[in-house]
């Protein structure tokens, strides 16, 4: 598979690069960037992929967060993918920012018309790290995952789905129950069909209680974000479902934040260091 770079930017010692390439599971180009820290210049290094929220694309983090910084500290690559397939030809409700280009959810759809190209749980867990880990010097198999909004959704799935393929898990502000949620009941039914039988797999909250497990799960949820305060979150559906189910979880809720990378950039350091010790213990 060819990859493109398209920019280099030379950051806190190391490289922030992004790249585009033909997808073989979203049938589109898609784009990527990569920061590789200083220690990738001579050695092998852990991952930590970062998904985004609403709207956003692969850009929105890498310049907002402050994430590497702390990457560059602990030797550590961020992978920001994008948050949906792209392209003329590639489904949309232009109308809405909640489906369809910018609102992938993180699931493999399975209908029309969104089935062809809206496949971005495969993209995200089976496409990206093989094509990563053969072209950049990344350590086979040692990453971790966290993300934002709906990409906070999307790290909590991908984790408690494939609980030996990520040292750990994190999210900022996560959809966490999105069955419950006006956002995700109207993505999955349009991504998957009106039987919420099939919603499940991708909501964190049915996941614990239907018995998937991690060894930890770090949350930051701030008490001023608006989308808390509608009800589109529900961390306490999970923390709920954690307790019931004995699922070490840490939901940190910080006074006066709000759904902002504002607040991402206050507590990425945070995340960081807690991922570079699960990554440590895996290397």
């Amino acid at each position: 598979m060819t990859l493109k770079r398209i920019e280099s930017i030379k950051e806190f010692g190391g490289y922030l690069n992004r790249y585009t390439h033909d997808s073989e599971t979203c049938h589109c180009e898609m784009t990527f960037s990569v920061y590789l820290p200083p220690q990738a210049e001579t050695n092998n290094v852990p991952a930590l992929y970062w998904l985004s929220g609403l709207t956003c694309n692969d850009d929105n983090a890498r310049i907002k967060a402050g994430a590497q910084r702390y990457a560059a500290e602990h030797g550590i690559a961020i992978i920001f993918p994008d948050t949906s397939p792209r392209g003329e030809d590639v489904a949309d409700e232009a109308e809405r920012y909640d489906l369809g280009k910018g609102a992938g959810f993180y699931v493999n759809a399975t209908q029309a018309p969104w089935a062809k190209h809206y496949q971005m749980y495969d993209y995200v867990t089976k496409e990206l790290p093989p094509l990563l880990e053969n072209n950049f010097p990344l350590l086979p198999g040692i990453k971790s995952i966290s993300g934002h909004s709906m990409g906070g959704h999307g790290a909590l799935i991908c984790a408690l789905k494939n609980p030996q393929s990520y040292s750990s898990v994190s999210a900022f502000s996560p959809i966490c129950n999105p069955m419950n949620g006006d956002w995700g009941k109207g993505c999955l039914s349009a991504y998957l069909g009106d039987d919420t039988n099939n919603w499940n797999a991708y909501d964190a909250t049915a996941l614990i209680e239907a018995g998937a497990k991690v060894l930890d799960i770090l949350i930051d949820q701030g008490t001023a974000d608006e989308f808390y305060d509608e009800q589109q979150l529900l961390p306490e559906n999970l923390q709920a479902a954690c307790k019931k189910a004995q699922q070490p979880l840490t939901l940190r809720m910080q006074d006066g934040y709000d759904h902002s990378y504002h607040f991402i950039a206050s507590f990425i350091g945070e995340h960081i260091a807690y991922h570079a010790k699960a990554l440590k213990n895996k290397s």
